[in-house]
């Protein structure tokens, strides 16, 4: 079973992994400097010491914890012939207080800002150098430190702390950081963001049976740029030939439209092909697309008419409540009458949400008749003269086969008895003779119970005899 402490190790290996990946490829783009010194570190010290006071000597369970491990990048420029000036400083680290994770295997509690700060001064030797610092904590940061300002003017901080969901939240705090520079500390490279995008497509499958997945709602619940999720729809779109990729009103949509026939244009013939052209009979494929990507785009619609909804209910708590802790009337009055005009704009809402739920459902029925018509043509099945003629032929074998069988049958006795030789026949004679003379001191022969019976029968009637004299 895994603990917090083996999650915790897990997080800092793919962490420090991502950002010297991204280091390397990086390079001095975004560091300042023209010679770099790479230096490893952890805090291993602080585990031994919290375990010596809680009196663990398993160094099984020490090599298991995290070490608070990182790395350290420092710049450096030419001074002069021999000198060099030490320009920029970049450090990765993570921090994981070891005494909850020896306390008990629960998740610890989130870094506070106690606690970061005394993590990012051990870090910070030379205050006139820029630093730019990475701290990722594996159970998270407490909300107050998103809102605190680093200690020293020259530290920028970036926060990294992983989701639940998968992913990482990346951030910084006190002033405005580049987006390279977050992009820098983000462990999760861009492939690894588009495969997480394609996972959740798959996940939420159904949701494209009945409408469609839009680009912009994703990126909200993935916390993703809506870039990344738009060309993971281009991957997954091409690796399924059912998926469909439009875009309303700035934002892209993902449907499932009508299912690729194997031969289906293959098959055609010029006839065929120039009748398609002047008439719309069998172009279900095309309306199927056509009503699909309608049918996703309500559906998207409805979904952010319910959310809007959602938004407004809990609004209308929020104003009970207070009308029932105000004391003053002319303060329910006023909390009345916002109440009355929001219930007003929830039934609208639930009206219009309710016109978009039969508009899906009378457009997803049309769908399903298109595609059984679609199916029924494409599987070309054979006629009641076929069928009927196939029957008596199966019939016409099953009788041959029958009469063969039997014939076959009578075949094998007929080679079994005569495939016997006359010295094999004495034998088994032999044999059968030795069985009878066995048998009344062994096990009976044929004749044995006939023979019994016949006794049983004289000796009942010699003793009738006698009772009767």
């Amino acid at each position: 079973m895994s603990t917090a402490a083996d999650h915790a190790c897990e997080i800092e290996s793919a962490y420090l992994a991502g950002v010297q990946a991204n280091l390397k490829a990086a390079g001095s783009r975004l560091i300042r400097g023209t010679t770099f010194k790479h230096e490893e570190h952890d805090r291993g010290e602080n585990v031994r010491a919290a375990m010596i006071e809680r009196r663990i000597y398993d160094k099984s369970r020490y090599a298991k914890m995290p070490q608070g491990r990182g790395f350290t990048v420092r710049g450096y420029e030419r001074r002069f012939f021999f000198g060099r000036r030490l320009r920029s400083v970049t450090a990765a680290t993570v921090i994981a207080p070891p005494e909850p994770l020896l306390s008990s295997d629960e998740p610890p509690p989130p870094v506070t800002v106690g606690q970061l700060n005394e993590h990012v001064r051990s870090l910070v030797l030379d205050h006139r150098t820029p630093h730019v610092i990475g701290v990722c904590s594996p159970s998270g940061f407490d909300p107050s430190v998103w809102d605190s300002l680093p200690e020293s003017p020259n530290v920028s901080l970036v926060l990294i702390s992983p989701r639940e969901g998968g992913g990482w939240t990346t951030g910084g705090i006190g002033r405005q950081l580049d987006d390279r520079l977050l992009a820098l500390f983000d462990p999760e490279d861009g492939r690894q963001k588009i495969e997480r995008v394609r996972r959740e497509i798959r996940d939420r499958s159904t949701d494209l049976l009945t409408g469609g997945l839009s680009a912009g709602g994703l990126a909200a619940r993935l916390q993703l740029p809506p870039k990344v999720v738009q060309t993971a729809f281009e991957v997954e779109s091409r690796a399924d030939p059912e998926l469909r990729l439009a875009k309303r009103s700035g934002d892209f949509l993902l449907y499932r439209g009508a299912p690729a026939m194997v031969g289906e244009e293959d098959s055609m013939s010029l006839a065929q092909w120039i009748k398609s052209l002047f008439f719309s009979a069998g172009e279900e494929g095309k309306k199927i697309d056509v009503l699909a990507e309608r049918r996703a785009s309500l559906a998207d619609r409805l979904n952010r008419m319910y959310e809007d909804i959602g938004k407004l209910e809990k609004k209308e708590s929020v104003l009970i409540d207070e009308g029932k802790a105000a004391t003053s009337n002319v303060v329910k009055r006023r909390v009345a009458s916002q109440i009355s005009h929001l219930r007003k704009d929830i039934s609208r809402c639930n009206t219009s949400a309710a016109m978009l739920s039969k508009q899906i459902n009378i457009i997803s029925t049309h769908i399903h008749n298109l595609e059984l018509a679609q199916t029924g043509s494409v599987a070309q099945l054979p006629s009641g003269d076929e069928l009927t003629e196939a029957a008596v032929n199966a019939e016409e074998i099953l009788e041959q086969l029958a009469a063969s069988d039997e014939l076959v049958s009578g075949m094998e006795v007929g080679m079994a008895q005569s495939a016997i030789s006359s010295d094999e026949a004495a034998i088994l004679k032999e044999l059968e003779a030795s069985v009878a003379e066995k048998s009344p001191e062994g096990a009976p022969s044929e004749a044995a119970p006939t023979q019994v019976a016949e006794a049983k029968s004289k000796s009942r009637q010699q003793r009738d005899k006698a009772q009767a004299e």
